[in-house]
């Protein structure tokens, strides 16, 4: 080594050596956290290789020497709920010191939309903002982020509960916090992971999901093995050609609103519902076409149309004419129809709809779509005709979202927090499920079980059930939201499980209910129960237990239902249940209860042999316990699902 070099080599040794080895440690251990009482307390991070690190908490201290990598972690004994403390981390060169931290009971809420849903949003927002003077409640909100490899950290930070930052809390986790503070005076941690518009799979860890029979990575294609950035790379090509087909969009050019219009080419769908309940998981431009018979008496009249709410815009006519167009998912389409546009006999209305990402087409309540002539109102839901103008299947192109392969959130979002212990889960998903609810029945508990099997213990896990949402039915008829209710109801089979039921507080209107108040709460009465030793609260509506048929009645029997039932209707008629026979043809029935039972029938059905409450979209809700808690929707029989495949 020539002497320049020496001395060049020299001097970066120097530098090296005078370099400080900085200590860093995991998002989720930050100022104003929450430690889980009662357990041992794995403390890990990231230094220089070989260094010694020294964790001051309490009265303990304790010392470890990092890896080759610059890895260290170490186990704290089990502490008792207190606080405010500090943690000192100390290294060879350089140490951190986190304050305010409590030890108490730490939860982490997971799912979809409606757990990701802000208290700044929720019905009441400004009086709950202002009352969330709560210190010992603390949350920390994981940053979005997809990965197809399992991180070791993510981003977020711990931050205590006060007006000024309950707004961004998730409103089901902080409300059930509330309500486990109060009950217990504990410190509460909430650890909120979620995602709105998210499939369970994507929660699923590839270890459990490929052991998976092969049926549920078909939906994939080869996207679950391939590499994410080469195929972000295709999907931009696939995407270009979407768009450029969206600016010269056929039924535009076409000119489908005008009249006539050969429908031989466009198929029928039911009205309102979602169009991924038909066509799967597709966005783009879809028109929709709907016939009314008018009397020569009635078209003169003053008159307007009513479609409810559409995803996500809209552009209307009549008979040809443009009558309005609106922007928003969450708008009421309300136009008013110009004089002289009605006509005697058969008129149409079309409707094109753009659905940008997510759910399409008309979605909210079937009472809110029809025609109204001089205060008369004409139904326009049913059957509608419909035709695929520009979607993005037609292009092979896919968002690239959290669902383009599974397990992209579980990589990102819950194995950086893994060895971070805590009490068990809330969670609120299964909308996105809903059109494969079978496969949920296996999907559910497949991740509940990977999940405890990652954290190394059976910890308790707790979910909503999905609310009532859409139109009301005319008839009994299948319903994929119903089958993923059921879904959730067989996943109660694993043991230190439990379900909130929230049938009779969603909004046909809004997928995304604002009472999260009571879904925190009923979600706490769970675990309070099972969990704190509160035996004396009620955590559950009925719950059916068996059936038996007497004559043409079928007697249903439940399992809780010592107190007695409690009926929201001054008739005493119970609503919401549906009888078969042999022929599996359900009509509605007529029940009433008798002591601690309900009794069902219909004078269409002589010879019953199932029945089934609350299975539908949106189902009629007037049973309830003594503590006002819902019956749970169940079905009898165990015929083939509209969702098996």
């Amino acid at each position: 080594m020539s002497k320049k070099h020496s001395l060049i080599f020299c001097y970066l040794f120097f530098l090296l050596s005078v370099l400080k080895a900085e200590i860093r440690l995991p998002a989720i251990f930050s100022e104003n956290m929450v430690l889980q009482r009662d357990v041992p307390i794995k403390i890990w991070g990231w230094t220089d290789n070989n260094e010694e690190i020294e964790v001051h908490f309490i009265n303990q201290v304790k010392k470890v020497k990092a890896n080759k990598r610059g890895e260290w972690s170490l186990q704290l004994d089990p502490m008792s709920y207190g606080g405010p403390y500090l943690m000192h981390i100390k290294g060879r060169d350089s140490n951190i010191t986190l304050k305010n931290i409590l030890i108490g009971e730490v939860w982490l809420a997971s799912g979809q939309s409606n757990m990701e849903w802000t208290v700044k949003d929720v019905k009441d927002a400004p009086t709950e903002i202002r009352k969330a003077d709560y210190p010992q409640i603390r949350a920390f909100n994981v940053e979005k982020a997809l990965s197809p490899e399992p991180k070791s950290d993510l981003n977020g930070m711990w931050q205590s509960c006060s007006p000024a930052t309950v707004g961004n809390f998730s409103a089901v986790a902080y409300f059930f916090a509330r309500k486990l503070y109060v009950e217990l005076d504990i410190p509460v941690g909430i650890i909120n992971s979620s995602w709105g518009g998210t499939d369970i799979e994507t929660w699923t860890s590839s270890s459990a999901f490929n052991v998976l029979p092969e049926h549920f990575k078909e939906r994939y294609g080869d996207f679950r093995t391939r590499n994410l950035e080469e195929f972000t790379k295709e999907n931009e090509k696939k995407k270009t050609a979407y768009y450029q087909a969206l600016n010269k969009e056929t039924g535009t050019i076409e000119k489908w609103e005008t009249l006539p219009v050969d429908l031989s080419s466009w198929k029928m769908m039911r009205v309102p519902q979602l169009w991924e309940e038909v066509l799967g998981e597709v966005d783009g431009v879809i028109w929709f076409k709907y016939n009314i018979k008018l009397s020569k008496e009635v078209i003169k009249k003053q008159a307007s149309i009513h479609l409810g709410t559409i995803d996500d815009a809209d552009i209307t006519w009549l008979n040809g004419v443009q009558i309005g167009a609106t922007n928003g998912h969450a708008i009421n389409r309300d136009y008013v129809i110009p004089e002289n546009t009605l006509k005697e006999g058969i008129n149409t209305v079309t409707v094109r709809i753009t659905d940008n990402y997510g759910g399409g087409g008309f979605y909210g309540n079937a009472d809110n779509m029809y025609l109204e002539i001089d205060g008369n109102a004409y139904p326009l839901n049913g059957e509608w005709y419909y035709k695929e103008s520009v979607t993005n299947k037609q292009f092979g192109f896919t968002y690239i979202s959290p669902n383009v392969q599974p397990s992209l959130l579980f990589n990102a979002m819950i194995n950086p927090i893994i060895p971070f212990p805590i009490k068990g889960v809330i969670w609120y998903q299964g909308e996105n499920n809903a059109i494969r609810a079978y496969d949920y029945c296996t999907l559910f508990p497949t991740m509940i079980n990977d999940w405890r099997a990652k954290w190394g213990y059976e910890f308790p896990f707790y979910w909503v059930q999905l609310a009532n949402f859409m139109a009301k039915d005319e008839k009994p008829q299948e319903s994929t939201w119903a089958e993923l209710r059921e879904a959730q109801s067989r996943t109660l089979a694993l043991p230190k499980t439990g379900q909130a039921v929230i049938t009779d507080i969603g909004d046909a209107d809004d997928i995304h209910p604002r009472n999260k108040q009571d879904v925190g709460m009923r979600l706490a009465l769970i675990t309070l129960n099972k969990d704190y030793g509160k035996k004396e609260i009620v955590y559950t509506g009925p719950v059916f237990k068996s059936m038996q048929i007497e004559g043409n009645k079928a007697i249903i029997y439940y399992k809780n239902a010592a107190n007695g039932l409690l009926l929201h209707n001054k008739y005493g008629y119970v609503e919401g249940f549906t009888i078969a026979g042999a022929d599996k043809q359900f009509e509605w029935a007529k029940a009433y209860v008798d002591g601690n039972t309900i009794v069902v029938y219909s004078d269409k059905v002589s010879n019953p042999t199932a029945v089934r409450y609350s299975w539908s979209d949106n189902p009629d809700v007037n049973l309830f316990n003594k503590e006002g808690l819902p019956a749970v929707p169940f079905k009898t029989d165990d015929w083939k699902w509209i969702t098996e495949k």
